[in-house]
């Protein structure tokens, strides 16, 4: 007997809650079969199909008007192999929990993002990064993939299968959804280590003067610089021999809950209904967290809660390139009569190998901006846009941004390559949407 949930759907919405989709119906299926089932009744009725994961995403890259694919049921650890250095989890796994499993097991992912509430699959398959020297993004840590294609077929791609199976792993670890629906994943991970976390103020101007030097010399480096003000936060962290020495508990609940939180959520509200309060409330702000060292596991250190809803774009630019592009976006919102009142985040990637990765072929650096919910966002946003275009930018898939296929076929070497394979595993669009035809191309 089947498992699987299906019926009529409601709206969909994502996380920050600008995008909505109404499917013709919903599925929850309990195993990989029952999906692949699911993929070939939507293809007899003529229907689109979607996987969503926790709705992060700030595009509709999960949106559809056709059959949406619930993970809830596609959940958990299959496999560990410790001689392999891998774990193999089920695509609709929260990162939070997997986080968790993997540190019960003496076990962890050796990059994170610096939030832990996607799926993995959602996580992977729209870029998913936090900031490294020398480690990259989460699905630069895939080892092996499991994919339903749009014939209800099940592959299992990785480097060492033939060469059309390398050719799929090549693309899908960052796919889109564009290929098939993820069912598994298999990370590489290693032995549990800890992290020492230097927080400290820095003004703008040191930040960008040391910025070569500061990357260089940590294994992960980044900063918020807080708009309207010379002022950053800056978090440097590298592994250690320990002691353990976590936040103590009223300093976490404090500054990274009232502060962090709270507090920053009653600022942004009092800036969208007063914006000429936003400059003096961003000094206070930017002034807010005082420096503090901490060691902890990784997952504890890498994230951080995020309660304060906004939209967001996030542009990859060639590393080289960051100090120029950033202190171009600070003299373009000194000039303008923007006023914002999110900070500016600055994270940093090795290159990788992966078709449609943001650092795909080159050292990167991004730099994510940030709109309160409910906030206009539009002039600032395409102001910043071409600033970051100009540079040779690269959105984040899963972030807002304007770009369409023609573009992405200029500044991706191996762009064609990657809608060559979707033409072959999905000729007639079963997995495709407006996000995906904007993006993709017909």
């Amino acid at each position: 007997m089947s498992s699987t949930a299906s019926g009529k759907s409601g709206t969909w919405r994502n996380w920050a809650g600008n995008v909505s989709a109404r499917p013709v119906r919903d599925v929850t299926p309990a195993s990989v079969e029952e999906l692949a089932a699911t993929v070939r009744q939507a293809a007899e009725d003529g229907l689109r199909v979607k996987a969503v994961g926790s709705g992060h995403s700030f595009t509709a890259v999960a949106a559809t008007d056709g059959v949406l694919i619930r993970p809830q049921l596609l959940t958990g650890i299959r496999k560990i192999d410790r001689a392999a250095g891998t774990v193999t989890v089920e695509a609709g796994t929260p990162l939070k929990r997997l986080n968790v499993a993997l540190a019960r097991e003496g076990l962890s992912l050796t990059n994170m993002g610096d939030i832990m509430e996607q799926t993995v699959s959602g996580a992977t398959s729209t870029g998913t990064h936090g900031t490294g020297r020398d480690s990259a993004s989460i699905a630069a840590q895939i080892t092996a993939l499991e994919l339903v294609t749009a014939d209800g077929s099940v592959i299992n791609c990785s480097e060492k299968g033939t060469e059309e199976e390398r050719a799929v792993f090549a693309a899908a670890r960052i796919g889109l959804g564009a290929l098939g629906v993820v069912t598994a994943i298999t990370f590489s991970v290693e032995p549990l280590f800890l992290l020492t976390a230097r927080e400290e103020p820095m003004t703008f101007d040191e930040v960008t003067n040391s910025f070569d030097e500061l990357h260089a010399e940590n294994e992960h480096f980044e900063f918020y610089w807080f708009p309207h003000t010379g002022n950053c936060n800056s978090k440097r962290n590298n592994r250690s021999a320990g002691p353990e020495k976590p936040v103590g508990r009223i300093r976490g609940l404090f500054e990274d809950e009232f502060l962090s939180n709270g507090l920053f959520q009653v600022a942004n509200s009092v800036g969208r209904a007063v914006p000429a309060t936003i400059p003096a409330i961003a000094k206070i702000s930017s002034r807010a967290l005082s420096a503090r060292t901490y060691t902890d596991i990784p997952y504890k250190v890498f994230t951080s809660p995020r309660r304060v809803r906004f939209t967001e774009m996030e542009y990859a630019v060639p590393r080289a390139a960051l100090v120029e592009t950033l202190r171009e976006l600070k003299a373009m919102i000194d000039r303008s009569p923007l006023r914002i009142s999110f900070p500016v985040e600055v994270r940093t990637a090795p290159a990788d190998d992966i078709t449609l990765s943001t650092a795909s072929g080159r050292d990167s650096a991004y730099i994510a901006i940030h709109m309160y919910k409910g906030t206009p966002h539009r002039a600032y946003f395409t102001a910043a846009e071409r600033i970051f275009t100009a540079h040779e930018g690269r959105p984040h898939w899963g972030k807002l941004h304007t770009r369409e296929a023609e573009h992405f076929a200029e500044i991706y070497p191996r762009f064609g390559e990657f809608t060559a394979l979707r033409d072959r595993l999905d000729p007639d669009r079963r997995f495709g949407n407006d996000y995906l035809r904007r993006v993709l191309g017909t």
